[in-house]
């Protein structure tokens, strides 16, 4: 028999409760549970006037940003519609049904003021790792490093070339972007990370970097760097930077820093790809931190037109010479070249003249020299490192970083950043790498009420 049909009639009362509505297995139901806002008014309470109007509840504000993170809601304004119509959102954020949602305008107002005045969305990635921390998923042993492109949001349509003359102080009384910018050149992750020139600027975004690392169109993009350990995978710091080589390895540098000083987390060993394999990078880890590098080393002595390469020169090193492979000795007078990173041993021109292997050795050149780091220990520190069982599984773990890129752009739809300027990245790679901690809490750590009896 067909059913009545249903008429909506006005009930006088009604009895309803968030918490009976929103399930038990719900992700934001997992996630409340790590979820501690406590220290947000002690960290802003400076930022607010003792007078006036009551302002929105920041916490509300934090909790409706960690719901667009973990659903990849990329949109401020789409956000407060979804919070609005959402049950369990109303709930994540305690609204209950007659909460008024805030206007979007709202999070641009405190996150270009109270927000980054106080640092609280590092505060909040900090707590969110100590939480991780105290529920075992983090023992500080092993970290990975690694960076990934992230799309800004300007268009090559309306850039510069980087060799044109633009007078950037006027720009930048009417865009925040461009003062950020200007406030960053002398810094190490952004302006003074590399002399070259950019072949384009973006005037909506000039700290964005023109670049074609994908080996497709170029286009401009931001670095973000994540330092992650390896036992669950959890990020334990986030640093955004140009997306150059030399920005993103002095970023891993930070990162290693910042965690021990701020977390008390000092590694035994660090896994990266090549582009960490810098001499001076290995030299740091070995011999300044005592950290085993668990990255191949950055080395072009190789050569392919069949003369000898620097790995047929045997070095002495309680002599401080190298062996050449007619048993001639070449040796340094000391002096540093390459910025102050490289000594050159040299033979000497009567033995190679006489040498039956000069057509091998050098043709083209009177006599061989034969360049060496100052960091050369520390570089054969990780060629050893390199033969063993450890570093074929560091090679293996490597991949955890991977995946949480690939879970970042996929999954919350960090593909192409939304904020612009240097602020504005880090922004959104701090609130992104927040809440990949809190679901991988949510899934590590099963809720009580799911566990059996």
């Amino acid at each position: 028999m067909m059913g009545h049909r249903q008429i909506d009639q006005a009930a006088l009362f009604y009895e309803f409760s968030l918490e009976r509505h929103v399930p038990v297995t719900h992700l934001l139901r997992s996630i409340d549970r790590f979820v501690d806002l406590s220290e947000i008014r002690r960290h802003l309470e400076p930022f607010y006037s003792c007078t006036g109007r009551p302002s929105i509840d920041p916490e509300l504000l934090v909790r409706m940003l960690l719901v667009g993170y973990c659903y990849g809601i990329r949109s401020e304004r789409r956000l407060c519609e979804e919070v609005h119509l959402n049950l369990a959102y109303r709930w994540f954020c305690r609204l209950g049904l007659e909460g008024e949602v805030p206007d979007h305008s709202t999070f641009s107002k405190n996150r270009h003021g109270r927000f980054r005045d106080c640092d609280l969305l590092r505060k909040l990635f900090e707590t969110v790792v100590q939480r991780c921390i105290a529920e075992g998923l983090v023992d500080g042993a092993a970290f990975a490093v690694d960076a990934s492109l992230i799309a800004a949001d300007a268009n090559k349509q309306r850039a510069v070339a980087g060799a044109n003359e633009v007078d950037w102080e006027t720009i930048a009384r009417t865009r925040r972007s461009v003062r950020e910018y200007l406030d960053t050149l002398d810094e190490a992750a952004w302006g003074a990370a590399s002399d070259t020139v950019p072949k384009f600027i973006a005037k909506s975004d000039p700290a964005a970097q023109w670049t074609g690392a994908h080996k497709g169109h170029a286009f401009f993009a931001y670095a973000n760097n994540y330092l992650i350990d390896l036992k669950a995978a959890i990020i334990v710091d986030v640093e955004a930077t140009r997306a150059i080589r030399q920005a993103e390895v002095g970023a891993a540098r930070t990162m290693i820093e910042r965690t021990e000083e701020r977390l008390e987390l000092r590694p035994e060993r660090v896994v990266a790809d090549t582009a960490y394999g810098a001499a001076e990078m290995l030299g740091w880890l070995v011999n300044e931190r005592a950290i085993e590098p668990h990255i191949p080393v950055f080395d072009k002595s190789g050569r392919a037109d069949g003369t000898f390469s620097r790995e047929d020169f045997a070095y002495d090193q309680q002599s401080d010479v190298y062996i050449c492979p007619a048993g001639k000795v070449l040796t340094s007078t000391g002096t540093l070249v390459n910025d102050g990173t490289t000594l050159l041993y040299r033979a000497s021109k009567y033995d190679c003249d006489a040498c039956e292997l000069k057509p091998r050795c050098c043709p083209k050149m009177p006599s061989r020299k034969v360049p060496r780091s100052i960091y050369e220990k520390a570089r054969d520190v990780a060629r050893e490192i390199a033969k063993t069982n450890a570093y074929v599984t560091s090679r293996r773990e490597r991949k955890k970083i991977e995946m949480l890129f690939a879970h970042l752009k996929r999954i919350l739809r960090l593909d192409r950043l939304r904020l612009r300027g240097p602020l504005g990245a880090r922004d959104e790679f701090l609130l992104a790498a927040t809440a990949q901690n809190l679901r991988k809490l949510a899934k590590l750590i099963p809720s009580p009420a799911l566990q059996p009896p």
